[in-house]
């Protein structure tokens, strides 16, 4: 398996949290073509943070395609309508927007990747992964505090 999924991981660091650490337990998925789970153990400091719970739920999920497609044809040297394999990954947090009510906030991350680029660059979807997540995760207090302010 390509995909680890070690528990306890570490989270970054944000304003109010130090060294924040998150247990996954394995959970049912939604849909056959992925696997799912539910945060029920964080560790370091994060005050007022709650484990997932059926009412507020706190879930990874990824996605890979049901199928795999293949290179589309060539029709007079140009590829025409080359179809793309789709992975996700999806983060839910339950969350309160307004006392007494609990609502999902939901954290995308979606790959469309042009069929055969799998086996002829793999080289330059491994810089785009890099990028994106270095990206991220270089970036990880500035995005949680865009969220909070509307401010980019």
């Amino acid at each position: 398996m390509a995909l680890t999924n070690t528990s306890p991981f570490a989270g970054l660091t944000m304003a109010g949290f130090s060294t924040p650490t998150y247990t996954l337990t394995a959970d049912l998925n939604p849909a056959i073509n992925g696997v799912q789970y539910a945060v029920t153990g964080i560790g370091g400091t994060q005050a007022n943070v709650v484990v997932h719970s059926a009412s507020k739920p706190f879930t990874i999920s990824i996605f890979k395609p049901t199928v795999i497609k293949a290179v589309g044809q060539f029709i007079n040297g140009i590829l025409k309508n080359n179809p793309k394999n789709t992975y996700k990954v999806i983060t839910r947090k339950g969350v309160i927007p307004v006392a007494g009510a609990i609502d999902v906030a939901k954290i995308t991350t979606i790959f469309e990747v042009p069929a055969g680029a799998d086996v002829n660059d793999q080289e330059n979807l491994r810089a785009m992964c890099s990028a994106h997540f270095g990206y991220i995760t270089s970036n990880g207090g500035g995005i949680g505090a865009t969220i909070l302010s509307g401010l980019i």
